[in-house]
């Protein structure tokens, strides 16, 4: 199993990455996670290999840090390679613990720079429009917002495009208008719901970062995976991500965690070979 990927063709990085969401805060209605234990973690990650975060402006508590600003805080100057990916369209008010709405195409550029001067950076690896919010994709058009990043990208501020949260119409859509370096849907090895659109970016060699590598609400309860993790002897989340990598050269895992001890538990994962036996099962 290859452990890297060529991300637009042009980025190579590990496919374990890391995913920031958790930073601030580790629950949709719970208290702002410890600045400090965060910042100790994002460079713990880049210390243990991690090339690839996976962040948004939108990421942030009401009375605590901000995802964006700790990545900045702990790893500027950023080390050589490391690659930072970012969303925009989704728009949250002061006090939505989630995002509400949609920005529209004339107010892209702006989030794009937000993000630019939140993370110190002069460009941008990665940039993902999520068109929707948290109901199933539609195949709603998306052009007029995707030509925008697009647009950015000509203009040098972005690198690489991606799209989240979407539907085959709409990656389609996007290919017609600008290369598309990957996607991030909800994936897990408990609900493959998504294996149509995998299929395609594994076919397109576009990425497939999975949002929820992890179940998403709680850690799945699965007797397969139970099973696995107890005969390899392993925890269910490193069986989770471990499946993931394997299931497809295009996936990309970027667990997200609050806590020291969780880094260090799904890193390791990378690391955890699935028998064929296991991935028969897996793939029940």
């Amino acid at each position: 199993m290859t452990q890297n990927f060529d991300l637009g063709g042009d980025l190579r990085i590990k496919r374990m990455g890391f995913g920031a969401m958790r930073l601030p805060v580790s629950s949709l209605d719970g208290p702002p996670n410890d600045r400090d234990t965060g910042l100790k973690i994002l460079r713990r990650a880049v210390e243990l290999g991690v090339d690839h975060i996976d962040t948004a402006a939108f990421y942030y508590h009401q009375d605590g840090a901000a995802a964006n600003e700790m990545i900045r805080a702990a790893l500027s100057p950023y080390p050589s390679g490391l690659v930072v990916a970012t969303k925009v369209g989704p728009y949250r008010g002061p006090d939505d613990p989630i995002p509400s709405g949609q920005l529209k195409a004339s107010q892209l550029r702006a989030e794009v720079e937000r993000n630019l001067t939140e993370l110190g950076r002069d460009r941008l690896d990665l940039v993902y429009l999520r068109p929707g919010g948290m109901e199933d994709p539609s195949d709603e058009p998306i052009g007029e917002r995707f030509e925008v990043l697009a647009g950015l990208r000509e203009e040098g501020l972005i690198r690489h495009l991606g799209l989240s949260h979407i539907s085959r119409a709409q990656l389609d859509e996007a290919r017609t208008i600008a290369p598309v370096a990957a996607v991030q849907n909800r994936f897990d090895v408990t609900q493959p719901q998504d294996a149509e659109l995998l299929a395609v970016c594994e076919r397109e060699h576009i990425g497939y970062a999975p949002y929820f590598p992890l179940g998403g609400f709680g850690i799945p309860d699965d007797a397969v995976v139970n099973a696995i993790a107890a005969r390899r002897g392993a925890t269910v989340p490193q069986v989770l991500l471990a499946g993931l990598l394997a299931l497809s050269p295009v996936l990309l895992a970027i667990p997200g965690t609050g806590s020291p001890d969780h880094l260090e538990e799904n890193l390791a994962a990378a690391r955890l070979t699935l028998t064929p036996e296991d991935l028969a099962d897996l793939k029940r």
